[in-house]
């Protein structure tokens, strides 16, 4: 297929729309089922490298949750435990492959933002990874391949118009890139800059004691960056990214607003939370949504008289600051990526609070000194890659 005409461009006014390739080739990728908008592709070519370079650099499946051209959650493909399971509402006994479980990651990673997602899976789906996606709210799935099963499942979701795309994994772009911004062509090299453990070489804290686990979350971070809309940072636990700060202008306000999506993640961990008394019929967008609610300013908005009654069985009582602030005491050992040098120390200080350790970033702020010097007032390990990932 040389070309596929779209719905839309990225507003319904905005016709015609088509994706097609310049040289006359093959596009990379094959709609199996329904029709991608102009947005899916940007979210399923953006996520699809995503998954792709994470596989490559980590060795192993790997996963990504996209919204609006930016990834929501990505994760590798490790063990789900208990809690994660509650957190997730998956089953006890439910049997999760190593791609189901990757996928459960980073669709759980912020399940508010994951809401009408687009799904990247670096291996083929199969039937267990097809079934955790069945229930959910999304736009649509690329992947290299799809299990037999695992298809007719996913054609099933939207009334048979639920997105399947298939994607080549040994394509390879032209070298040159190009798009047009009101009528003016843009053109730059691809970026092909890998991202492996070399990155991180050149410690600059006293404390140069970086465990295996930490390079590898701290790689999962760089390559999240590399296809995240900029600014960015990204905070990963345990290979999971669990808060994205994309696109914006300030530095810090994208460390703030991830570090506070890797808060409610964390607290989302906390008993008064796993526990809460849902009646059975709510269904699970709405836990999420009152979840997101109970754990943050606007609890009141589902603890009122007269309005906690349509969502539980019982009033919850209260998850208190003091609670928060304890719960969140108990975690250490995150990782951060940065896709630029944090020009200010207040950056650190930020992600402190929310358990960070470790730290990778450019370098190259003529305030390094003050950023190196906050590190190692919190005993944290940073790494200068000397590479900026900017990503627009």
């Amino acid at each position: 297929m040389k070309e596929l005409a779209l719905k839309y461009g990225c507003n319904p006014n905005q016709k015609p729309s088509r994706v097609y390739m310049e040289n006359n080739g093959e596009l990379p990728f094959t709609a199996l089922n329904g029709t991608p908008g102009f947005i899916n592709l940007l979210d399923a070519l953006n996520a699809w490298q995503l998954v792709k370079s994470a596989k490559e650099a980590c060795g192993t499946v790997c996963a990504t949750s996209f919204k609006h051209v930016s990834p929501a959650g990505a994760a590798l493909g490790l063990p789900l435990s208990g809690i994660e399971r509650k957190m997730y509402h998956i089953e006890e006994d439910a049997e999760l492959s190593p791609l189901a479980c990757a996928y459960a990651k980073a669709r759980g990673a912020d399940r508010m933002s994951s809401f009408g997602d687009f799904i990247a899976l670096s291996d083929v789906c199969d039937v267990s990874t097809a079934r955790l996606i069945q229930p959910e709210v999304s736009d649509g799935v690329i992947a290299p391949g799809y299990e037999e099963e695992a298809l007719a499942i996913l054609k099933q979701k939207k009334k048979g118009a639920y997105c399947v795309l298939e994607i080549d994994p040994s394509y390879k772009p032209d070298p040159v890139e190009r798009k047009q911004v009101f009528g003016v062509t843009f053109e730059q090299g691809y970026n092909d800059f890998r991202i492996d453990e070399a990155l991180l070489a050149n410690i600059v804290t006293k404390n140069r004691n970086l465990p295996d686990a930490a390079r590898r979350d701290l790689i999962l971070s760089l390559i999240t960056l590399k296809y995240t809309q900029s600014n960015s940072v990204c905070y990963v636990r345990e290979g999971q990214a669990i808060g994205v700060g994309a696109g914006q202008q300030s530095r810090i306000h994208c460390t703030r607003l991830a570090g506070n999506k890797a808060d409610n993640f964390l607290l989302r961990r906390h008993e008064k939370v796993l526990s809460l008394p849902f009646r059975e019929e709510v269904r699970r967008q709405d836990r999420d949504n009152a979840i997101d609610l109970y754990i943050g300013p606007e609890a009141e908005d589902v603890l009122a008289d007269g309005r906690w009654e349509a969502l539980f069985t019982e009033r919850p009582a209260p998850f208190t600051e003091d609670e928060k602030k304890a719960h969140l005491s108990g975690f250490t050992g995150l990782a951060l990526g940065s896709d630029a040098f944090f020009p200010f120390g207040d950056n650190i200080e930020r992600a402190a609070r929310s358990g960070v350790s470790y730290v990778a970033q450019p370098g190259g702020s003529v305030r390094d000194d003050n950023v190196i010097e906050a590190c190692d007032a919190h005993d944290m390990v940073m790494c200068f890659t000397g590479m900026r990932l900017f990503h627009h």
